[in-house]
Protein backbone atom coordinates (compact mmCIF):
# COMPACT_ATOMS: atom_id res chain seq x y z
CA UNK A 1 0.00 0.00 0.00
CA UNK A 2 0.98 3.87 -0.60
CA UNK A 3 1.68 5.67 3.11
CA UNK A 4 1.61 8.30 1.19
CA UNK A 5 -1.82 7.93 -0.33
CA UNK A 6 -5.24 9.70 1.56
CA UNK A 7 -7.02 6.74 3.16
CA UNK A 8 -10.76 6.37 3.14
CA UNK A 9 -12.08 6.40 6.73
CA UNK A 10 -14.41 3.40 6.91
CA UNK A 11 -16.64 1.58 9.47
CA UNK A 12 -17.21 -2.27 9.34
CA UNK A 13 -20.31 -4.31 10.19
CA UNK A 14 -20.02 -7.96 10.67
CA UNK A 15 -23.20 -10.54 11.90
CA UNK A 16 -22.11 -12.70 14.73
CA UNK A 17 -23.56 -16.09 13.20
CA UNK A 18 -20.60 -18.60 13.88
CA UNK A 19 -18.58 -17.83 17.00
CA UNK A 20 -15.86 -20.15 16.07
CA UNK A 21 -14.40 -18.24 12.70
CA UNK A 22 -16.43 -14.64 13.75
CA UNK A 23 -13.67 -12.99 15.20
CA UNK A 24 -11.06 -13.97 12.66
CA UNK A 25 -13.44 -13.49 9.41
CA UNK A 26 -13.74 -9.66 10.95
CA UNK A 27 -9.82 -9.34 11.10
CA UNK A 28 -9.68 -10.53 7.80
CA UNK A 29 -12.31 -8.34 6.80
CA UNK A 30 -10.29 -5.10 8.44
CA UNK A 31 -7.44 -6.28 6.36
CA UNK A 32 -9.00 -6.55 3.32
CA UNK A 33 -10.19 -3.01 3.38
CA UNK A 34 -6.40 -1.82 4.70
CA UNK A 35 -5.59 -3.20 1.23
CA UNK A 36 -8.15 -1.13 -0.67
CA UNK A 37 -6.58 2.05 0.76
CA UNK A 38 -9.33 2.48 3.74
CA UNK A 39 -8.91 3.03 7.53
CA UNK A 40 -10.97 1.28 9.91
CA UNK A 41 -12.39 4.03 12.20
CA UNK A 42 -14.69 1.84 14.19
CA UNK A 43 -15.87 -1.85 14.03
CA UNK A 44 -20.00 -2.57 14.83
CA UNK A 45 -21.35 -6.05 15.86
CA UNK A 46 -24.43 -7.90 16.24
CA UNK A 47 -24.95 -11.61 17.59
CA UNK A 48 -27.57 -12.71 15.01
CA UNK A 49 -29.05 -16.22 14.06
CA UNK A 50 -29.96 -15.00 10.59
CA UNK A 51 -29.38 -11.50 9.34
CA UNK A 52 -32.46 -9.18 8.96
CA UNK A 53 -33.66 -9.80 5.11
CA UNK A 54 -34.32 -5.77 4.40
CA UNK A 55 -31.72 -4.40 6.91
CA UNK A 56 -29.08 -7.21 7.64
CA UNK A 57 -28.84 -5.72 11.57
CA UNK A 58 -31.52 -4.97 13.45
CA UNK A 59 -33.91 -2.21 14.00
CA UNK A 60 -32.22 -0.47 17.23
CA UNK A 61 -28.72 -1.64 15.82
CA UNK A 62 -28.88 0.22 12.65
CA UNK A 63 -29.91 3.08 14.19
CA UNK A 64 -26.75 2.77 16.59
CA UNK A 65 -24.75 2.99 13.14
CA UNK A 66 -26.52 5.93 11.70
CA UNK A 67 -25.13 7.63 15.11
CA UNK A 68 -21.27 6.08 14.33
CA UNK A 69 -21.57 7.16 10.96
CA UNK A 70 -22.25 10.62 12.12
CA UNK A 71 -19.78 10.89 14.76
CA UNK A 72 -16.91 9.39 13.23
CA UNK A 73 -17.31 11.37 10.45
CA UNK A 74 -17.20 8.73 7.59
CA UNK A 75 -19.20 8.55 4.12
CA UNK A 76 -18.28 4.67 3.92
CA UNK A 77 -19.83 1.52 5.40
CA UNK A 78 -17.91 -2.08 4.85
CA UNK A 79 -20.24 -5.16 5.76
CA UNK A 80 -18.43 -8.81 6.21
CA UNK A 81 -21.04 -10.09 4.25
CA UNK A 82 -22.98 -9.82 0.89
CA UNK A 83 -25.80 -8.17 0.85
CA UNK A 84 -29.12 -8.28 -1.19
CA UNK A 85 -29.89 -5.52 -3.24
CA UNK A 86 -32.52 -4.29 -0.89
CA UNK A 87 -30.19 -4.71 2.08
CA UNK A 88 -27.91 -2.29 0.55
CA UNK A 89 -30.76 0.07 -0.09
CA UNK A 90 -32.16 0.36 3.06
CA UNK A 91 -29.23 0.74 5.43
CA UNK A 92 -27.96 3.64 2.64
CA UNK A 93 -30.91 5.61 3.42
CA UNK A 94 -31.19 4.95 6.93
CA UNK A 95 -27.18 6.04 7.22
CA UNK A 96 -27.16 8.34 4.36
CA UNK A 97 -23.61 6.84 3.55
CA UNK A 98 -22.14 4.40 0.84
CA UNK A 99 -22.37 0.80 1.95
CA UNK A 100 -20.23 -2.06 0.32
CA UNK A 101 -20.17 -5.46 0.92
CA UNK A 102 -17.62 -8.11 1.66
CA UNK A 103 -18.12 -9.55 -2.40
CA UNK A 104 -17.65 -5.95 -3.56
CA UNK A 105 -14.74 -4.87 -1.32
CA UNK A 106 -12.89 -8.09 -2.87
CA UNK A 107 -14.24 -6.73 -6.33
CA UNK A 108 -12.82 -3.12 -5.99
CA UNK A 109 -9.23 -4.84 -4.65
CA UNK A 110 -8.75 -7.19 -7.21
CA UNK A 111 -9.89 -4.24 -9.70
CA UNK A 112 -7.04 -2.25 -8.42
CA UNK A 113 -4.58 -4.43 -8.98
CA UNK A 114 -5.12 -6.40 -11.76
CA UNK A 115 -2.18 -6.22 -14.22
CA UNK A 116 -2.34 -8.52 -17.31
CA UNK A 117 -5.26 -7.91 -19.68
CA UNK A 118 -6.79 -11.35 -18.84
CA UNK A 119 -6.85 -10.55 -15.38
CA UNK A 120 -8.79 -6.97 -15.87
CA UNK A 121 -11.10 -9.21 -18.11
CA UNK A 122 -11.82 -11.46 -15.31
CA UNK A 123 -12.59 -8.89 -13.18
CA UNK A 124 -14.73 -7.04 -15.23
CA UNK A 125 -16.95 -9.93 -15.86
CA UNK A 126 -16.98 -10.86 -12.19
CA UNK A 127 -18.17 -6.85 -11.39
CA UNK A 128 -20.83 -6.95 -14.08
CA UNK A 129 -22.34 -10.27 -12.98
CA UNK A 130 -22.24 -8.88 -9.38
CA UNK A 131 -23.70 -4.82 -10.43
CA UNK A 132 -26.57 -7.14 -13.04
CA UNK A 133 -28.81 -7.95 -9.98
CA UNK A 134 -27.96 -4.83 -8.33
CA UNK A 135 -29.32 -2.38 -10.80
CA UNK A 136 -32.15 -1.00 -8.29
CA UNK A 137 -29.92 0.15 -5.71
CA UNK A 138 -29.07 3.70 -4.62
CA UNK A 139 -25.40 3.28 -6.16
CA UNK A 140 -26.90 3.47 -9.53
CA UNK A 141 -24.55 6.38 -10.41
CA UNK A 142 -22.07 4.22 -9.45
CA UNK A 143 -22.78 1.63 -11.13
CA UNK A 144 -22.96 3.95 -14.64
CA UNK A 145 -19.47 5.75 -13.89
CA UNK A 146 -18.13 1.76 -13.43
CA UNK A 147 -19.54 0.40 -17.06
CA UNK A 148 -20.01 3.82 -18.83
CA UNK A 149 -23.35 4.11 -19.15
CA UNK A 150 -25.19 7.42 -18.23
CA UNK A 151 -28.25 7.97 -16.45
CA UNK A 152 -29.08 11.88 -18.37
CA UNK A 153 -28.22 14.59 -16.32
CA UNK A 154 -32.17 15.06 -14.99
CA UNK A 155 -32.51 11.73 -14.31
CA UNK A 156 -35.85 9.76 -14.13
CA UNK A 157 -39.25 11.84 -13.53
CA UNK A 158 -41.48 8.99 -13.20
CA UNK A 159 -41.86 5.55 -13.21
CA UNK A 160 -42.17 5.23 -16.95
CA UNK A 161 -38.78 6.33 -17.67
CA UNK A 162 -37.13 4.22 -14.54
CA UNK A 163 -38.53 1.52 -15.98
CA UNK A 164 -36.88 2.79 -19.22
CA UNK A 165 -33.45 3.47 -17.90
CA UNK A 166 -33.27 -0.10 -15.82
CA UNK A 167 -34.51 -1.95 -19.18
CA UNK A 168 -31.26 0.76 -21.09
CA UNK A 169 -28.87 -0.17 -18.29
CA UNK A 170 -29.46 -3.92 -18.08
CA UNK A 171 -29.04 -4.22 -21.82
CA UNK A 172 -25.61 -2.28 -21.67
CA UNK A 173 -24.79 -4.94 -19.04
CA UNK A 174 -25.87 -7.89 -20.35
CA UNK A 175 -23.88 -7.15 -23.93
CA UNK A 176 -20.69 -5.84 -22.20
CA UNK A 177 -20.93 -9.36 -20.44
CA UNK A 178 -21.32 -11.36 -23.84
CA UNK A 179 -18.03 -8.80 -25.31
CA UNK A 180 -15.99 -9.72 -22.18
CA UNK A 181 -16.79 -13.19 -22.14
CA UNK A 182 -15.91 -13.49 -25.82
CA UNK A 183 -12.62 -11.61 -24.94
CA UNK A 184 -11.80 -14.19 -22.44
CA UNK A 185 -12.63 -16.88 -24.61
CA UNK A 186 -10.07 -15.63 -26.98
CA UNK A 187 -7.15 -14.87 -24.38
CA UNK A 188 -7.64 -18.94 -23.11
CA UNK A 189 -7.09 -19.85 -26.22
CA UNK A 190 -4.00 -17.86 -26.31
CA UNK A 191 -3.07 -19.40 -23.03
CA UNK A 192 -3.80 -22.88 -23.94
CA UNK A 193 -1.51 -23.02 -27.25
CA UNK A 194 1.20 -21.90 -24.78
CA UNK A 195 0.92 -24.22 -22.65
CA UNK A 196 0.48 -27.07 -25.05
CA UNK A 197 3.72 -25.59 -26.47
CA UNK A 198 4.81 -26.60 -23.15
CA UNK A 199 3.41 -29.63 -22.82
CA UNK A 200 5.59 -30.68 -25.68
CA UNK A 201 8.60 -29.92 -23.85
CA UNK A 202 7.53 -32.75 -21.47
CA UNK A 203 8.64 -29.99 -18.85
CA UNK A 204 7.08 -30.98 -15.17
CA UNK A 205 4.82 -27.99 -13.78
CA UNK A 206 4.89 -27.35 -10.18
CA UNK A 207 2.32 -24.62 -9.00
CA UNK A 208 2.18 -22.79 -5.58
CA UNK A 209 -1.23 -22.57 -4.48
CA UNK A 210 -2.58 -21.13 -0.88
CA UNK A 211 -4.16 -18.74 1.25
CA UNK A 212 -3.11 -15.27 -0.29
CA UNK A 213 -0.54 -13.72 1.88
CA UNK A 214 1.00 -17.34 3.12
CA UNK A 215 4.36 -16.84 1.13
CA UNK A 216 3.74 -18.03 -2.01
CA UNK A 217 6.01 -15.51 -3.42
CA UNK A 218 8.91 -15.85 -1.54
CA UNK A 219 9.47 -19.23 -1.81
CA UNK A 220 9.37 -18.21 -5.42
CA UNK A 221 11.88 -16.09 -5.49
CA UNK A 222 13.76 -18.07 -2.98
CA UNK A 223 14.05 -21.05 -5.52
CA UNK A 224 14.92 -18.85 -7.92
CA UNK A 225 17.81 -17.46 -5.70
CA UNK A 226 19.07 -21.05 -4.83
CA UNK A 227 18.78 -22.21 -8.34
CA UNK A 228 20.95 -19.55 -9.99
CA UNK A 229 18.54 -17.79 -11.83
CA UNK A 230 18.78 -14.60 -12.87
CA UNK A 231 17.44 -11.71 -10.36
CA UNK A 232 15.21 -10.41 -13.33
CA UNK A 233 12.86 -13.55 -12.72
CA UNK A 234 11.70 -12.63 -9.61
CA UNK A 235 8.37 -11.69 -8.73
CA UNK A 236 6.19 -9.30 -6.81
CA UNK A 237 6.49 -9.78 -2.94
CA UNK A 238 4.48 -7.32 -0.64
CA UNK A 239 2.82 -7.71 3.24
CA UNK A 240 -0.47 -7.78 1.60
CA UNK A 241 -3.53 -9.35 1.33
CA UNK A 242 -4.00 -10.05 -2.68
CA UNK A 243 -0.52 -8.23 -3.59
CA UNK A 244 -0.48 -9.57 -7.13
CA UNK A 245 -3.51 -10.99 -8.95
CA UNK A 246 -1.83 -12.23 -12.05
CA UNK A 247 0.04 -16.13 -12.07
CA UNK A 248 3.84 -15.60 -12.78
CA UNK A 249 5.51 -18.86 -14.29
CA UNK A 250 9.06 -19.15 -14.17
CA UNK A 251 11.26 -22.21 -15.90
CA UNK A 252 14.15 -23.56 -13.40
CA UNK A 253 17.01 -25.98 -13.50
CA UNK A 254 18.09 -28.09 -10.73
CA UNK A 255 22.18 -28.57 -10.48
CA UNK A 256 21.57 -32.03 -12.60
CA UNK A 257 19.95 -30.10 -15.80
CA UNK A 258 16.38 -31.67 -14.78
CA UNK A 259 13.76 -28.33 -15.55
CA UNK A 260 10.56 -28.07 -14.06
CA UNK A 261 8.16 -25.02 -14.63
CA UNK A 262 6.98 -22.76 -11.40
CA UNK A 263 3.98 -21.31 -11.33
CA UNK A 264 2.93 -18.49 -8.34
CA UNK A 265 -0.88 -18.14 -8.53
CA UNK A 266 -3.48 -15.88 -6.91
CA UNK A 267 -3.72 -16.55 -3.38
CA UNK A 268 -7.26 -17.34 -2.08
CA UNK A 269 -9.21 -15.67 0.63
CA UNK A 270 -12.42 -16.76 3.09
CA UNK A 271 -15.75 -15.91 1.03
CA UNK A 272 -14.34 -15.93 -1.86
CA UNK A 273 -16.85 -14.53 -4.78
CA UNK A 274 -18.48 -17.22 -6.21
CA UNK A 275 -18.24 -14.72 -9.37
CA UNK A 276 -13.99 -14.50 -8.85
CA UNK A 277 -14.27 -18.32 -8.36
CA UNK A 278 -15.43 -19.00 -11.59
CA UNK A 279 -13.94 -15.86 -13.08
CA UNK A 280 -10.43 -17.00 -12.53
CA UNK A 281 -10.60 -20.39 -13.15
CA UNK A 282 -8.34 -19.71 -16.45
CA UNK A 283 -6.07 -18.00 -14.48
CA UNK A 284 -5.60 -20.95 -12.18
CA UNK A 285 -5.14 -22.77 -15.44
CA UNK A 286 -1.58 -23.62 -14.28
CA UNK A 287 -2.34 -25.15 -11.39
CA UNK A 288 -5.32 -27.45 -13.05
CA UNK A 289 -2.32 -28.60 -15.59
CA UNK A 290 0.25 -28.97 -12.64
CA UNK A 291 2.41 -31.81 -12.17
CA UNK A 292 2.44 -31.14 -8.51
CA UNK A 293 0.79 -29.04 -5.65
CA UNK A 294 2.77 -26.96 -3.42
CA UNK A 295 0.03 -25.65 -0.67
CA UNK A 296 1.55 -22.69 1.13
CA UNK A 297 0.05 -22.36 4.40
CA UNK A 298 1.50 -19.74 7.32
CA UNK A 299 1.88 -22.12 10.02
CA UNK A 300 2.37 -19.24 12.33
CA UNK A 301 -1.09 -18.46 12.16
CA UNK A 302 -3.41 -19.93 14.69
CA UNK A 303 -6.57 -20.00 11.78
CA UNK A 304 -4.21 -22.42 9.67
CA UNK A 305 -6.51 -25.27 9.36
CA UNK A 306 -9.05 -23.21 8.27
CA UNK A 307 -7.19 -21.53 5.17
CA UNK A 308 -5.88 -24.98 4.52
CA UNK A 309 -9.65 -25.95 4.05
CA UNK A 310 -10.48 -22.44 2.29
CA UNK A 311 -7.73 -23.58 -0.37
CA UNK A 312 -8.79 -26.99 -0.77
CA UNK A 313 -12.86 -26.07 -1.08
CA UNK A 314 -11.60 -23.61 -3.56
CA UNK A 315 -9.32 -25.97 -5.79
CA UNK A 316 -12.52 -28.71 -5.55
CA UNK A 317 -14.92 -26.21 -6.58
CA UNK A 318 -12.98 -24.99 -9.84
CA UNK A 319 -12.06 -28.47 -10.12
CA UNK A 320 -8.67 -29.38 -9.15
CA UNK A 321 -9.01 -32.28 -6.90
CA UNK A 322 -7.04 -34.91 -8.63
CA UNK A 323 -3.05 -33.45 -8.60
CA UNK A 324 -0.94 -34.37 -5.93
CA UNK A 325 0.05 -32.24 -3.37
CA UNK A 326 2.60 -31.28 -0.87
CA UNK A 327 1.87 -28.90 2.31
CA UNK A 328 4.56 -26.28 2.88
CA UNK A 329 4.33 -25.33 6.18
CA UNK A 330 5.44 -21.71 5.89
CA UNK A 331 6.80 -18.85 8.47
CA UNK A 332 8.34 -21.92 10.95
CA UNK A 333 10.58 -19.14 12.08
CA UNK A 334 8.15 -17.04 13.82
CA UNK A 335 7.44 -20.55 15.49
CA UNK A 336 9.22 -22.41 18.47
CA UNK A 337 9.78 -25.21 16.45
CA UNK A 338 13.05 -27.10 14.36
CA UNK A 339 12.59 -26.85 10.86
CA UNK A 340 13.21 -27.82 8.07
CA UNK A 341 10.96 -30.61 9.34
CA UNK A 342 9.09 -33.51 6.76
CA UNK A 343 6.36 -35.19 7.95
CA UNK A 344 5.80 -37.11 4.83
CA UNK A 345 4.10 -34.86 2.48
CA UNK A 346 3.87 -31.55 4.90
CA UNK A 347 7.33 -29.36 5.38
CA UNK A 348 7.67 -27.21 8.20
CA UNK A 349 10.06 -24.31 6.49
CA UNK A 350 10.98 -21.16 6.49
CA UNK A 351 10.51 -19.07 3.16
CA UNK A 352 13.74 -17.11 4.12
CA UNK A 353 15.74 -20.18 5.28
CA UNK A 354 17.89 -21.79 2.58
CA UNK A 355 17.97 -25.71 3.89
CA UNK A 356 14.27 -25.28 4.03
CA UNK A 357 14.19 -23.85 0.26
CA UNK A 358 17.02 -27.17 -0.21
CA UNK A 359 14.63 -29.49 1.34
CA UNK A 360 11.06 -28.14 -0.57
CA UNK A 361 13.52 -28.69 -4.42
CA UNK A 362 14.54 -32.48 -3.16
CA UNK A 363 10.60 -33.04 -2.86
CA UNK A 364 9.93 -31.60 -5.80
CA UNK A 365 12.25 -33.31 -7.41
CA UNK A 366 11.11 -36.61 -5.71
CA UNK A 367 7.81 -36.06 -7.05
CA UNK A 368 7.82 -35.00 -10.06
CA UNK A 369 10.79 -36.88 -11.60
CA UNK A 370 9.94 -40.41 -10.42
CA UNK A 371 9.41 -42.00 -13.51
CA UNK A 372 12.44 -40.60 -14.96
CA UNK A 373 14.47 -44.07 -16.56
CA UNK A 374 18.26 -44.52 -16.31
CA UNK A 375 19.37 -45.74 -20.13
CA UNK A 376 22.60 -46.07 -21.99
CA UNK A 377 22.34 -44.76 -25.89
CA UNK A 378 24.60 -44.87 -28.52
CA UNK A 379 24.61 -42.19 -30.29
CA UNK A 380 26.12 -42.66 -34.21
CA UNK A 381 28.84 -39.58 -34.49
CA UNK A 382 26.49 -37.98 -37.20
CA UNK A 383 23.78 -37.35 -35.03
CA UNK A 384 25.53 -34.72 -33.05
CA UNK A 385 21.90 -32.69 -32.92
CA UNK A 386 20.90 -35.77 -30.68
CA UNK A 387 23.90 -35.60 -28.10
CA UNK A 388 22.83 -31.53 -28.25
CA UNK A 389 19.53 -32.48 -27.26
CA UNK A 390 20.50 -34.55 -24.33
CA UNK A 391 23.25 -32.68 -22.90
CA UNK A 392 20.88 -29.33 -22.53
CA UNK A 393 17.49 -31.37 -21.83
CA UNK A 394 18.75 -34.45 -20.06
CA UNK A 395 20.30 -35.39 -16.48
CA UNK A 396 23.84 -36.98 -18.59
CA UNK A 397 25.24 -39.25 -16.42
CA UNK A 398 28.57 -40.62 -18.50
CA UNK A 399 29.66 -39.84 -21.29
CA UNK A 400 32.48 -42.15 -23.31
CA UNK A 401 33.56 -42.59 -27.19
CA UNK A 402 34.12 -45.38 -29.33
CA UNK A 403 34.37 -46.49 -32.55
CA UNK A 404 30.59 -46.40 -33.28
CA UNK A 405 29.68 -43.52 -31.60
CA UNK A 406 29.03 -41.42 -28.40
CA UNK A 407 28.01 -44.05 -25.67
CA UNK A 408 25.54 -41.81 -23.08
CA UNK A 409 24.08 -42.79 -19.64
CA UNK A 410 21.03 -40.39 -18.83
CA UNK A 411 17.98 -39.75 -16.84
CA UNK A 412 15.22 -39.27 -19.31
CA UNK A 413 11.51 -38.25 -19.11
CA UNK A 414 9.57 -41.03 -20.66
CA UNK A 415 8.72 -38.82 -23.89
CA UNK A 416 12.35 -38.71 -24.80
CA UNK A 417 12.93 -42.36 -23.85
CA UNK A 418 10.38 -43.21 -26.35
CA UNK A 419 11.61 -40.85 -28.71
CA UNK A 420 15.26 -41.88 -28.53
CA UNK A 421 14.63 -46.11 -27.76
CA UNK A 422 16.13 -46.49 -31.14
CA UNK A 423 19.45 -45.72 -29.79
CA UNK A 424 19.13 -47.65 -26.61
CA UNK A 425 21.92 -50.48 -25.65
CA UNK A 426 21.76 -53.13 -22.85
CA UNK A 427 23.50 -52.30 -19.69
CA UNK A 428 26.22 -54.04 -18.83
Amino acid sequence: MDLTQTLTPVVTIGLNQHPNSFNYSMTELNNLAEANNMKVVETLVQKLDRPDPATYFGKGKIEELGQVVIDDGVDTIVANDELSPSQIRNIEKATKARIIDRTGLILEIFANRAQSREAKLQVELAKLKYQLPRLHTSASQRLDQQTGTSSGAGGATNRGAGESQYEMNRRTLEKRITHVNHELKEADKADQIKRQQRDKSETPTVALVGYTNAGKSTIMNGMINLLGENEDKQVLVKNMLFATLDTSVRKLALPDQKKFLLSDTVGFVSQLPHQLVQAFKSTLAEAANADLLIQVVDYSDPHRDMMIKTTEDTLKEIGIDNIPMVVALNKADKMETPYPTREGDNLIMAATDKKSLVELTAIIKEKVFKNFKTLQLMIPFDKGDVVSYLNDNATVLKTDYDANGTLITAELNEVDAKRFSRYVQPVD
